[in-house]
């Protein structure tokens, strides 16, 4: 366990790793601490296990108990670690909380509850709740085109300024919320504002955001990094150079959607990525998400080869 500061950030590229899965759809191990030590050794500054990338609210009690272990054994305090305990309801949640704190974890990430509408009201008793429930720091999550429901800007100021929350991690793509909350968290020294844009970092630090967590990180984290130093030293023009590089990679997500979900298509080619560059041995998803098929997994190799990331 790295213990992260209550007075300074979590900064940096921060990869919401995926979790490998082997033909028996149990976790694959191997798969998993190659992608981890892959991770730490490309720079990375901290590990999210269990997020909407690595299928977390999908994935079972015992698949969770298995990235978590693999992860912090595999990490060994290099880097923090993140858990997500995201799920539909507020117990459920505190029910992950109890897994994910059974390991050296260094702080939790948690969507709005979701499946059922929920008001401003519910969404503020659903996050002071998981932050009672344990002494980690818990960063909030906006991802609403998942949960359905934004997460409120002022909402989220407020529980910055309450210390319920240490972070937000916004995948809105609501740029004046985005703003505003990095605005009116400057004088919270600990407090984090992070992008989950893959294709406005070099923006999102420009503005005040303090890292970013983004699922491109799986297949090229050592392009993140240098983006990520590039705009912190103030290159911005090297920043926006990879950034778009990093852009033109992101679009593999795209090849498999309208055959199958944008979910799907996502993780599936982040996937297949990962099996081509020689990260994972296997490209499946947890059902009923659904995998690429093989023309669509041969135009993810003909990005890769484009960009020149072959087999590590």
């Amino acid at each position: 366990m790295t213990a992260l500061s209550s007075t300074e950030p979590l900064r940096g590229v921060i990869p919401p790793i995926i979790t490998p899965l082997t033909p028996t759809g149990t976790v694959d191990v191997p798969s998993l601490e190659r992608l981890v030590n892959f991770e730490v050794d490309a720079g990375v500054h901290a590990i999210f296990a269990l997020g909407t990338g690595g299928e977390g609210p999908y994935l079972t009690d015992d698949q969770q108990h298995t990235v978590l272990r693999t992860v912090t054994d595999t990490v060994a305090g290099r880097i923090p670690v993140l858990a997500g305990v995201s799920d539909i309801g507020t117990a459920k949640v505190l029910a992950n909380v109890e897994i994910a704190t059974q390991y050296p974890v260094d702080a939790l990430v948690s969507t709005a509850a979701f499946y059922g509408s929920v008001s401003r009201v519910e969404l503020d008793a659903h996050f002071r709740a998981i932050a009672a429930s344990s002494e980690l720091p818990l960063y909030a999550y906006d991802i609403p085109l998942f949960t359905g429901v934004k997460l409120p800007a002022d909402l989220t100021v407020e529980l910055a300024h309450d210390g319920v929350i240490a972070g937000v991690k916004d995948t809105s793509g609501e740029e004046d919320g985005f703003r505003f909350i990095i605005e009116n968290t400057r004088d919270l020294p600990g407090f984090s504002v992070i992008t989950g844009s893959d294709i406005t970092g070099d923006a999102a630090i420009l503005q005040g955001a303090h890292g970013l967590i983004v699922g491109v990180a799986n297949i090229d984290p050592h392009g993140f990094v240098e983006m990520y130093d590039a705009a912190v030293r103030g290159d911005w023009q090297s920043a926006r150079v990879v950034q778009e590089r990093l852009h033109a990679l992101r679009l593999i997500a795209k090849i498999a959607a309208g055959r199958i979900s944008g979910f799907s298509a996502t993780i599936g080619a982040f996937k297949a990525a990962q099996v081509y560059r020689g990260i994972i041995d296997h490209d499946l998803l947890q059902a009923p998400l659904q995998s690429l098929d093989d023309a669509e997994r041969a135009a993810v190799h003909r990005v890769l080869d484009g960009q020149g990331l072959g087999r590590i």
